[in-house]
Formats: C-alpha cells, sequence, structure tokens
C-alpha cells in the first residue's frame, strides 16, 4: 500500500507539473497556482509516506 501511494503521489506531480506548463502556454496564472499547489503537496506526501511519517 505504501508503494501504491508513493505512485499515486509520483503521478500527482506529473499532473502539477504539466499544469504549470498549461498554464505558462495559456497565461494563466490560476492555473500555475494549482499546479505548483499540487506538485509542492504531493511532494511532501510522499516524503512523509516513504518516512513513516503520519
Amino acid at each position: 500500500m505504501k508503494y501504491a501511494l508513493t505512485v499515486a503521489a509520483v503521478l500527482v506531480v506529473a499532473l502539477g507539473v504539466a499544469g504549470i506548463v498549461h498554464g505558462e502556454a495559456d497565461d494563466s496564472p490560476g492555473l500555475q497556482l494549482l499546479g505548483v499547489v499540487l506538485v509542492l503537496g504531493a511532494v511532501v506526501f510522499g516524503i512523509r509516506n516513504l518516512r513513516g511519517g503520519s
């Protein structure tokens, strides 16, 4: 289960990066912000998941 959550976090990072790129192309600061929030949240979640935090 731990690895499935880590894979999900990696996929969310990819989705966030895609949001940042598409937001940049469309000149949409809101989409860029959502992408950054997704990436940061997924990275924090993935690190906590791998370290065994609650």
